[in-house]
């Protein structure tokens, strides 16, 4: 049985742009050819898409670095380097991939060949063909290729069920599993059978299908983090129908009402939305004796819960099976895959709506300086920031024009006024990475 894992923590880098060339036209009987070096290519983007087959994230866990191909570069007479393909990497369905290092969710990946760019290639660096003017028809400056974004990222798979088993451990969720669908989970009369999820699927009196998830028992504070925690909480909220199972026959002298009312505070406190997803009480294991008496009591008092707790909620209909008798289960199927067909009927509705609404994007008020200035024991001077390290990278340093355009752009940017505050004097040293120059007053 193969392991599950729904976490996985990744680094990725896109292609960096190929870069441009400097390089003259030479040829017989064209004595003044002119400027001809080509442009770089574009860097291959790296991009996550939907494989249906996959079930978990189990590629990653050790294969955590994924670096997509440079452009190639420039060359002579004009001709352009070719671009680099982009880096495909299979996800399974339900994916959501976050930045690391901000919490950002950046892309929630659902659909079979859904496809999400997670990093851009660098653009290619251009040829000494496109500075050539009437005032330098013959200029030595080419650019270096832009970086290709790089990092870090967080997977989190949730599961994609129609519906799914919660409880707490022990009350018969797995052999439910076992005896409506396919599925062969491990099961056992000892707490914590099942540590990670199982799927099935469940085909009805009506021939109608949909899929069915055993999820891993709760306990008191999973919402915090306790037990299983958020292991289990993530896949409950892609399920569109939930099926809380209750132990009716009272194992190990539980009450089965209090085992409901903890579960719903752990699932209020995941996320509040749970509350209203249709729910159905499956009361389990009726094939005990004392199953009869602990119902009606659990009625009454589920009605009075409701009625204190969620007066704008709908009481959830119970449905008394047996899942060891295997009585009681195709009412629960059917009535399950109405519920399920509804909510997305629901869902479908909501969707036409949403996509009538007109959305603003609002650029970000504080946008981040093209640099900044630090000064370290020794008295040298230094450049960072993501946009002058990003100049800096593209900069071909090689050829004495393309270093004095460089130092053009720095005065533009306001780098030597910023330096002159700071305190630098004639020959101080400035450094940006690993690159150092004289400051000149």
């Amino acid at each position: 049985m193969s392991t599950f894992f729904d976490y996985a923590k990744i680094w990725v880098k896109a292609g960096k742009g190929g870069d441009g060339m400097v390089a003259f036209l030479r040829e017989k009987y064209r004595p003044d050819g002119g400027p001809a070096g080509g442009d770089g290519g574009r860097g291959g983007d790296v991009i996550f898409k939907v494989d249906e087959g996959l079930r978990t994230l189990m590629d990653f866990r050790y294969n955590r670095h994924f670096k997509a191909k440079p452009g190639e570069n420039g060359m002579p007479k004009g001709m352009y380097g070719r671009g680099a393909e982009d880096m495909y990497v299979a996800v399974p369905p339900g994916t959501v991939v976050k930045n690391f290092d901000t919490g950002q969710i950046i892309g929630d990946l659902v659909k079979d060949g859904e496809e999400l760019v997670v990093a851009h290639g660098g653009r290619g660096g251009r040829g000494n063909m496109k500075f050539a003017t009437h005032n330098n028809p013959a200029p030595e400056i080419a650019e270096n290729g832009e970086p290709g974004e790089e990092i870090t990222l967080q997977l989190e798979l949730k599961l994609i069920a129609d519906a799914g088993l919660v409880g707490f451990p022990s009350v018969g969720k797995s052999t439910l599993l076992s005896v409506v669908t396919a599925a062969t989970p491990k099961i056992g009369d000892y707490h914590f059978t099942t540590i990670t999820p199982n799927l099935g699927v469940v085909n009805t009196r009506s021939n109608e299908s949909f899929v069915l998830a055993d999820l891993p028992g709760l306990i008191e504070g999973a919402a915090d983090g306790i037990g299983l925690g958020f292991q289990f909480l993530r896949h409950v909220e892609r399920t569109k129908v939930i099926l809380h199972v209750i132990d009716m026959g009272g194992f190990e002298n539980r009450d089965p009402f209090e085992d409901y009312v903890a579960i719903n505070k752990e699932l209020h406190h995941y996320d509040d939305q749970l509350m209203s997803r249709p729910t159905i009480i499956v009361a389990n294991k009726m094939d005990i004796p004392e199953a009869e008496l602990y119902i009606e009591e659990f009625k009454e008092k589920l009605a009075s819960y409701f009625a204190e707790n969620y007066p704008d909620l709908a009481l959830p209909e119970i449905f008394p099976i047996s899942a060891y008798t295997r009585e009681g289960l195709e009412p629960l199927m059917d009535h399950t895959a109405e519920l399920i067909r509804l909510e997305e009927e629901r869902i479908a509705e909501e969707g036409k709506q949403a996509s009538t609404e007109t959305v603003v994007y609002e650029m970000p008020e504080d946008e981040e300086p093209p640099f900044y200035v630090g000064r370290e024991s020794d008295g040298t001077f230094y450049l960072y920031g993501d946009k002058i390290e990003k100049l800096f990278k593209m900069a071909n340093l090689e050829y004495d024009e393309s270093a004095l355009r460089f130092a053009r752009q720095l005065k533009n940017m306001g780098v030597d006024k910023a330096l002159a505050a700071r305190g630098a004097k004639q020959g101080d040293i400035i450094r940006i990475l690993d690159y150092e120059f004289e400051f000149q007053e």
